[in-house]
């Protein structure tokens, strides 16, 4: 009988092209369907909670498949693990509701960035942050966060190549903690109810333009306004993203 089944997938996304598979490269998605498939007997298809893009990472992303596999929780969990690589890990399979989808069914999803801001950053960091060297004026960045909360319309902040139906999210939260030295990360964090391609990175770019001094705090009221990307800071490097939880 076929069973509605959650996973919660880790991975390390610098040599991926991203989660969606795509027509050339490895994809998360690719990996674990094509994992699957002989477990199951024939070609299965995997939900993403989030697509995530190529070079970002996932502490706990959320996926949803269907299966006729009879094997258990724990015994497919091995299974899996056995056979993806080392930087790909499924933490926990769960049985689900014959509803849920990994996608329709999250109601928020909480994404870290990290900076390193210090002259040097670690070599056992580099991969997993952007290094920032000139001086960040933190409360800079908190007060240009400040408006971003709330629902708006992001159109400002969405990266080209993106065909929405509405450029309005909803972000419940949007956090800047100050981490000083080359191993102790800048880490911004945002919650929100869905983002627009390439939304928090664009965000990030622009906060550290004005964590810089490039830009006063208050430009994200004018970016929000014009609905103009143009108007906005350099898309932050994909290698300091992490989508690291989903909320159903």
């Amino acid at each position: 009988m076929p069973r509605n089944l959650k996973l919660t997938v880790q991975y390390d996304g610098t040599g991926y092209v991203g989660w969606q598979r795509q027509a050339a490269g490895v994809s998360i998605q690719g990996l674990l369907e094509e994992a699957l498939e002989p477990i199951d007997g024939g070609p299965v298809t995997v939900h993403g909670a989030g697509r995530t893009d190529a070079g970002v990472h996932a502490m706990a992303q959320v996926a949803s498949v269907v299966l006729n596999a009879g094997l258990s929780e724990s015994t497919l969990t091995r299974a899996l693990n056995a056979v993806l690589p080392a930087d790909v890990r499924v933490l926990a399979v769960e049985e689900a509701d014959a509803e849920f989808h990994a996608r329709f069914s999250a109601l928020t999803k909480t994404y870290e960035y990290r900076i390193v801001n210090a002259p040097i950053v670690s070599a056992f960091l580099h991969r997993y942050v952007w290094h920032v060297a000139q001086p960040l004026d933190i409360e800079a960045m908190r007060t240009a966060a400040g408006p971003l909360v709330g629902r708006h319309d992001f159109a400002g902040f969405q990266g080209a190549g993106s065909e929405v139906a509405t450029t309005e999210r909803t972000v419940l939260e949007l956090d800047v903690e100050d981490g000083a030295g080359f191993d102790l990360p800048l880490v911004l964090r945002i919650t929100g109810d869905g983002f627009l391609r390439h939304m928090v990175r664009n965000i990030v770019g622009t906060l550290v333009e004005v964590g810089i001094g490039r830009w006063d705090p208050w430009r994200m009221l004018t970016i929000l306004d014009s609905r103009d990307r143009r108007q906005a800071g350099p898309t932050a490097p994909a290698q300091g993203l992490f989508l690291t939880h989903v909320a159903y």
